[in-house]
């Protein structure tokens, strides 16, 4: 039996809505470090439906003393309201760091506990009730805002605690699930790169030890520019009046292969051109400099052609199996290269194709590659068999959610899921 309850407007529900300081000591620049005492959050942290916390500005000790506002305690719910707005984050047990402070362009939203919980808040505010209410509230052309004075209009789902208990039980089922399967994923990449690392870097290959070495090349091993393993940028033929799975820079990425989603299918006419099997590699800075790398394992068939940003290189294995490729790519002295060779002055650099014939690597010979490509295909492969349940995961969970928040669906009645193997 469904039930359904009232909603009030964020002004009258048990919360604080937080500004961020925006004072005389606002940092500035020179403030940011790459490691420090307080994280400093800015809009490539807060996500749509959580924080990432991949990459980080800190300030100091003595520079978080001096702000007044913006300070997260445990439980504070963060929402952007400038740019890109209603991405959130909730700072649970889950986050790292103990000192965490919002900038100028999101707020906190502090509740009281005893009344609504800021597990309920957070997903409602991944539902499509406070999606709507945003897109009719936001202000500004050139710079969407969302001011406080706005915020206060929204109107949440307001049920008991002990109802807002279960359907958040319910939701995070989902979410830890999803969580779970991104640490595998994770451990799975590692797993492929370390094995890369040991092979193809420190040379310590099956075998290595009745090899001679000599100038750092194994006997029966060569070392070959990039350009001669690897096709860059192939050309591929197509119809352009087929319609193609299209892939943008920023669904690429910056600590996985995963290549996170893709728009609609459109046809082609321009863009990159590639194929599952490819590894993509950002072109542009700070992309690159990020990591933004994809492998290619999502096309429903093997010969299909899709189309990509012109901002990212496709590399296409020529002599020397997929994941190996992907591997190189995603290697330090590689990405170094690629980095160094970049130009431009409109401040988006981009690495020039060119730099890949002075690129200079290993290829083993065919045993060594048959190899590793036997150790490394069921772990790319069940990183995509975790993707793909992943995301009907959170195709199932956004589902839901419109309907456990209105109260249409009775909690009690759902089946939370189960993790399966991949």
């Amino acid at each position: 039996m469904s039930e359904s309850w009232g909603k009030i407007a964020f002004e009258q529900a048990p919360l604080q809505i937080i500004d961020g300081d925006r004072g005389t000591k606002y940092p500035q620049k020179d403030d940011f470090t790459d490691s420090g005492y307080c994280v400093f959050l800015n809009t490539s942290n807060v996500l749509s439906d959580g924080f990432n916390l991949f990459q980080c500005q800190f300030i100091s000790e003595s520079k978080d003393q001096e702000l007044r506002k913006g300070r997260l305690c445990r439980g504070d719910v963060v929402l952007t309201t400038r740019g890109t707005i209603g991405n959130i984050g909730i700072y649970d047990e889950s986050v790292p760091y103990d000192h965490i402070r919002i900038n100028s362009g999101m707020v906190i939203l502090r509740t009281d506990k005893g009344k609504l919980l800021p597990a309920f808040l957070f997903q409602f505010l991944r539902s499509s009730f406070f999606r709507e209410q945003v897109d009719s509230l936001r202000s500004g052309a050139a710079q969407p805002q969302l001011p406080i004075r706005d915020i206060k209009r929204v109107l949440i789902p307001f049920p008991d605690v002990p109802i807002q208990t279960c359907i958040v039980s319910v939701l995070s089922a989902y979410d830890d699930l999803i969580t779970a399967n991104q640490r595998r994923i994770q451990l799975l990449e590692e797993s492929a790169r370390l094995l890369y690392r040991e092979w193809f870097v420190k040379l310590c290959f099956p075998g290595h030890e009745t090899v001679p070495i000599s100038d750092g090349v194994p006997g029966g091993w060569a070392r070959k520019p990039v350009s001669a393993l690897v096709d860059v940028n192939p050309r591929t033929p197509f119809p352009r009046d087929v319609a193609r799975p299209f892939v943008r820079m920023e669904v690429l990425a910056e600590d996985s292969m995963v290549i996170d989603a893709s728009s609609d299918a459109r046809p082609i006419s321009g863009g990159a051109k590639f194929r599952n099997g490819d590894t993509l590699l950002a072109r542009i800075t700070p992309c690159l400099e990020n990591g933004k790398t994809g492998f290619v394992q999502f096309l429903e068939d093997d010969e299909a052609v899709a189309s990509g940003s012109t901002e990212f290189i496709v590399l296409r294995s020529r002599t020397v199996n997929p994941y190996y490729v992907y591997c190189l790519a995603r290697s330090d002295s590689f990405r170094e290269h690629a980095i160094n060779s970049m130009a431009g002055s409109d401040g988006r650099q981009r690495v020039n194709t060119k730099c890949f014939q002075q690129y200079l690597t290993l290829q083993p010979p065919d045993d060594v590659s048959q190899h590793f490509e036997d150790k490394v295909r069921d772990m790319f492969e069940q990183v995509q068999s975790l993707t793909n349940y992943n995301q009907a995961l959170r195709e199932a969970r956004d589902l839901l959610l419109p309907k456990l928040m209105s109260g249409a669906l009775d909690v009690s009645r759902i089946t939370v899921p189960q993790e399966v193997a991949a």
